[in-house]
């Protein structure tokens, strides 16, 4: 039987020994092929390295593009919604403005306050008379002072007799007050 076993030990010492170089030329097939893959990597690596890189260019490129695009869009959207709030705003100013002007036209009339057409209307009127009517004027001005002074002396009669010189200052009141009136029917014309 020890022979037996001692064949059974060589067998599996020899087999043992099989089996661990068997063992030992899978692990060195399995560290082959790591480094295969390894190698492999770095050659193949820099080439997916850059295509990944070009895709990338691509993809950004598209990408800022849109946004761009999209950026304009709103840009243009933002444009025409302040054009049209800030016109709506104008108007609304506006009446808000004419609303203001005529009340205060209003107040300055119940015043008295003549207003800039009133001003432009009496400017006419003078330079009107100024202009053509200024010799009626003076004829109606030329008549009166004849009228004047025989008032005048009728007046300084009256006081010389009575003592107060008040009547004359009356008497001579009236002719310029006929004067005016004289001239006033030219200005109305």
């Amino acid at each position: 039987m020890v022979k037996k076993l001692q064949k059974l030990s060589a067998d599996k010492k020899s087999g043992n020994a099989q089996l661990s170089s068997t063992v030992k030329d899978s692990a060195q097939q399995i560290w082959l092929a790591g480094l295969g893959a390894f190698s492999k990597a770095q050659e193949e690596g820099g080439k997916v390295f850059e295509s990944l890189v070009k895709e990338g260019l691509s993809i950004q490129r598209k990408t800022q593009a849109v946004a761009e695009e999209k950026i304009s869009e709103a840009t243009s959207r933002v444009t025409t919604m302040a054009s049209d709030i800030g016109s709506k705003a104008q108007g609304q100013w506006d009446k808000l403005e004419n609303i203001f002007e005529d009340r205060v036209a209003k107040a300055l009339s119940k015043l008295g306050v003549p207003s800039a057409r009133d001003i432009e209307a009496l400017n006419a009127r003078i330079d009107a008379l100024s202009k053509g009517k200024a010799a009626p004027a003076k004829a109606a001005a030329k008549s009166a002072a004849p009228a004047k002074k025989a008032v005048a002396k009728k007046a300084a009669a009256k006081p010389a007799a009575k003592g107060t010189p008040a009547p004359a200052k009356k008497a001579a009141a009236k002719p310029r007050a006929a004067a005016k009136k004289a001239a006033a029917p030219a200005t109305s014309a």
